[in-house]
């Protein structure tokens, strides 16, 4: 066998483990890792396009297949054989897609993530698409077979019924009604169901359930073009370019494409700074969203008034809790940092009659003396100043687009709401929006921050002062 034989032969060898091959970027890992969490049965991995959502999802299906699980698999496992379907919107993205992954191409079956020794059989699908396959009996590690079948959307609901399945893959955004009915699929087995998609239909009501409404039993992995380490920077840069403006945000970043626009279109890249120590002499304050039948929102603010720079360091959103887990929360973060607060925190408690603010200067929380209002006119007193809600906007977007509001990229939460809030015919849909809120509250108030030397100095000015760490401007 002379050299170029040995390759060949190499080649074809290697073509034929995919799956042995398969290293998943860490936006992937993360979705795989998703299926073990507790509860967890509805995943979504909202990517770009050429990103690499269909490859992990097709090398997890192949894993459910075979229950060939890599030793760094910490996702779901299935124990047994398993009966799953995977879905796209047509016979021919089916084909090009889920099963050009699963099976390789027509003229190279077997080189996919399902292993070429494990395929058992296959049946045709009867249609009009060339090569498309309908069932594929897949060789399990228990000495039993494993089934998937490829489906499309334009069947119809009808033709998603009946079935009892372990897992259902949607590669490509379904119909509502398919979706509801791919779900059902997995009542009696607890099964799982995932999907894979680039979100050009906008807020649909599959998107909104996942990002919006927020099911307990679901989870949301992001993946932009810059977690795609496929990509060079050069090459993102143009990938970018290639797309129409209007879509670019959803093909390049996994964003929906949003009714009449974005709150904000300030490149995330222009806004984003890693984390790093806040220095001591930086003027802080917090500032809160309050919920009632959405969640209560706090974030934290330094100001290094020598560049006029704010740095949104730290942000807490959490729902359906009372508000002494929220007071334990704010105080973790430095209990002498003063928090602002919106006029409903004005509002009365049930029961008890005592106002939302003092409800949490009584669990120790440093809430300032009165509620948010933009800064007075020079001359006018303090209060005075109003509330309104477009100023903020305005205000946040100039300091966004000159460069004077950064926030740390960790806080993946934040960023979730800035690409999701946007206008429906001109008005600002306040969904899913806490965040924002807080930070617009913040930025309001921010006349009113204070360095932790300062608020040392004001408390030891008052009777009965003993110092302790936190007021003698140890960072929390």
């Amino acid at each position: 066998m002379n050299a170029a034989q040995l390759e060949e032969q190499v080649n074809r060898v290697l073509s034929r483990r995919a799956l042995d091959l398969y290293e998943p970027y860490e936006k992937q890992k993360e979705f795989h890792a998703a299926g073990s969490l507790p509860g967890i049965r509805e995943r979504l991995l909202k990517a770009g396009n050429q990103l690499g959502k269909t490859l992990g999802a097709g090398n997890e299906t192949a894993m459910h297949l075979t229950g060939k699980y890599p030793d760094w698999w910490v996702g779901h496992r299935f124990t047994h054989p398993v009966s799953g379907w995977v879905g796209s919107p047509t016979g021919q993205t089916v084909r090009d897609n889920a099963q050009r992954i699963l099976l390789g191409r027509p003229e190279n079956i077997g080189t996919g993530a399902i292993p070429y020794h494990d395929l058992v059989d296959m049946k045709k699908a009867a249609g009009n698409v060339p090569d498309l396959i309908e069932t594929i009996v897949v060789r399990h590690v228990t000495g039993g077979t494993s089934t998937i079948t490829l489906k499309t959307y334009d069947q119809g609901r009808i033709r998603w019924q009946g079935e009892s399945l372990d897992f259902v893959w949607f590669d490509e955004e379904p119909p509502q009604e398919i979706y509801s009915e791919g779900c059902t699929r997995t009542v009696a087995t607890h099964g799982i169901v995932y999907m894979t998609f680039t979100p050009l239909l906008g807020m649909s009501d599959v998107v909104r359930r996942f990002l919006k409404e927020k099911p307990p039993m679901t989870h949301v992995t992001s993946m932009t073009i810059y977690d795609a380490k496929h990509f060079t920077d050069e090459q993102r840069e143009q990938e970018i370019a290639r797309y129409p403006a209007h879509e670019r945000e959803a093909r390049a970043l996994g964003i929906p494409i949003m009714g009449s626009g974005r709150v904000f279109d300030t490149d995330e890249k222009l806004i984003t700074v890693p984390a790093f120590p806040i220095a001591p002499h930086w003027s802080r304050l917090a500032a809160m969203d309050i919920g009632f039948d959405h969640p209560t929102a706090c974030v934290w603010l330094a100001w290094d008034k020598d560049t006029d720079i704010v740095y949104l360091y730290d942000a807490y959103r959490v729902s359906k809790e009372i508000p002494a887990v929220h007071a334990a929360a704010i105080r973790s973060r430095g209990s002498w940092i003063p928090v602002m607060w919106p006029h409903d925190a004005l509002q009365h408690e049930k029961g008890s009659g005592v106002t939302i603010a003092n409800q949490y200067r009584a669990l120790q929380v440093s809430m300032h003396p009165e509620k948010a209002t933009h800064a007075p006119e020079r001359g006018k007193p303090e209060g005075t100043g109003g509330y309104s809600f477009e100023a903020g906007i305005l205000d946040m977007m100039d300091r966004m687009k000159t460069g004077r509001l950064k926030v740390f990229k960790h806080l993946v939460d934040w960023f979730e709401e800035y690409r999701l809030y946007h206008r429906e015919k001109g008005l600002v849909v306040k969904e899913q929006d806490d965040l924002m809120s807080a930070t617009r509250i913040g930025l309001m108030m921010l006349r009113h921050a204070k360095s932790s030397a300062q608020v040392g100095a004001r408390r030891a000015s008052l009777p009965g002062y003993q110092p302790t760490d936190v007021t003698m401007g140890v960072l929390g």
